[in-house]
């Protein structure tokens, strides 16, 4: 779609038209649409934490957990009006919550706000979805139909994927989301590297490599939320971010169905890849909802090599 456009006219165009034009179908693309006016509502729910409560450091952790639930309650809320969604999960759920009749089309996963914890810092946090068609007890390369996730930073910002490139828009003054890159491509290597987990909590095989990154003068880039380092990587168009396995966590701490399964779907529609050290993240079936994994994700060389380290 891109070829002959120039940069000025991409920015033009709004999220809706970009998916009519890149052919995602009609049901999905307007649920991604849905979902990236719920980011609108959740985006003003944090400014409005953030006044109400500057000054008062001692009372964030309520307010914290306070986002997270409301941010879970819009998110469920608006897809249970939208008509396509028969299924919803989120972390902020026990379980699998029904919505509609049980005819709709789509299956929606969500960390509805990831990073809460950094709201008083004022630094980057986000919202990730999934969209499956079928079971989320499965791989997520036979269920994902879609992925997505918004960006509260200094700018509003959505990267969504229905299996046709990875593009991010931008949220602007008049409230609509404008194309601000269409099919990122990351380059085979990239400069940077972001190691979740204490070091002294490392593995033998993930100390190394890291050892070598460094060695090979990658610089530093952990800001400590998921959403933004991973915006980090694909902005930049290459990197590595890792949480791994950890002596004491075998298999890490990042939800596999919540939260690896649409960041990996993204990334390779980005032209990356995304592993637990020895198996693709998207070839791993969820066994149950909390389930975890240690992941690598990013350019393909980094994650080439952090699966040599890792099955050495």
């Amino acid at each position: 779609m891109g070829e002959g456009i120039n940069d000025y006219t991409q920015k033009l165009i709004d999220l809706r038209r970009h998916m009519w034009m890149a052919g995602v179908e009609v049901e999905l693309r307007r649920l991604i649409w849905q979902i990236a006016v719920v980011g609108k509502y959740i985006s003003a729910k944090i400014h409005e934490a953030n006044r109400k409560q500057a000054g008062f450091k001692n009372v964030y952790g309520e307010e914290q957990l306070s986002l997270d639930r409301a941010s879970d309650e819009i998110l469920k809320n608006q897809l249970g009006f939208s008509g396509f969604v028969r299924e919803y999960a989120s972390e902020e759920q026990e379980g699998i919550v029904k919505l509609g009749d049980g005819t709709e089309k789509y299956i929606v996963t969500a960390d509805p706000l990831d990073g809460s914890s950094l709201v008083d810092t004022n630094l980057a946090i986000g919202t990730i979805i999934g969209i499956h068609r079928e079971s989320v007890f499965a791989t997520g390369r036979a269920t994902l139909v879609g992925a997505l996730y918004i960006t509260y930073g200094p700018l509003i910002t959505m990267v969504y994927s229905a299996g046709k490139g990875t593009h991010e828009f931008v949220l602007n003054r008049e409230g609509e989301y404008m194309l601000s890159e269409e099919s990122i491509k990351l380059k085979e290597r990239g400069s940077i590297f972001s190691p979740g987990g204490l070091r002294r909590d490392w593995t033998p095989a993930h100390r190394k490599l890291v050892e070598q990154l460094e060695t090979s003068g990658y610089k530093l880039r952990y800001s400590g939320g998921f959403v933004p380092d991973i915006n980090q990587i694909i902005i930049k168009k290459g990197g590595l971010f890792t949480y791994p396995a950890l002596q004491k966590s075998p298999q890490g701490k990042l939800r596999l169905l919540f939260e690896l399964q649409p960041m990996a779907y993204l990334m390779e529609n980005a032209g990356g890849a995304a592993t637990d050290g020895r198996e693709d993240i998207l070839n791993i079936k969820v066994e149950k909802l909390d389930q975890c994994s240690p992941v690598y994700i990013g350019s393909k060389t980094e994650v080439q090599l952090a699966k040599q380290y890792l099955s050495a």
